[in-house]
């Protein structure tokens, strides 16, 4: 066999080899490169759309984590204020019942006072009585004498 003959053969080998892969396996490669190109491109485009969702998400979180914190410290606020006031209240009705409570205790002593005024009044009265008896050796009428302690009590 001659070298050109194996030459040629070898090239028309070659190029029906070519042929066969630029027609039947080149382009499904060609496809199969160009969707996988596309594909990751998406998946990089979905990760970037991801972190700004991410982002977003997290703006969002830390603005209503601001919004919950002022809201749970006027609420707390508004418990201190609630409670000084019904401590306040509580303040001023022990100080109104403590004021009552003196009032009537007072009123009690003043009752107890004039009580033990007439009993006394009495007592002088009788006393009085019994020592002019002795003094007079006679008896005096106790209706006349006490009408004139009376009037003795009453200037006094």
């Amino acid at each position: 066999m001659s070298i050109n003959l194996t030459l040629i053969a070898q090239a028309l080998a070659f190029a029906a080899l070519i042929w066969l892969i630029a027609t039947f396996i080149w382009p499904p490669l060609l496809n199969a490169i160009e969707e996988r190109q596309k594909k990751i491109a998406e998946g990089l485009a979905a990760a970037e759309r991801s972190q700004k969702d991410l982002a977003q998400a997290q703006e969002q979180v830390d603005a209503a984590m601001r919004d919950a914190r002022t809201k749970a410290n006027e609420v707390i606020d508004q418990a201190h204020q609630r409670a000084s006031q019904i401590i306040e209240q509580a303040r001023n009705e022990a100080v109104a019942e403590a004021t009552r409570q003196k009032e009537l205790a007072q009123a009690e002593i003043d009752v107890a006072a004039n009580r033990a005024r007439e009993q006394l009044r009495q007592q002088v009265a009788v006393l009085a009585v019994t020592g002019a008896e002795k003094v007079l050796r006679r008896e005096i009428d106790a209706g006349a004498h006490k009408a004139l302690l009376d009037e003795l009590a009453a200037e006094i």
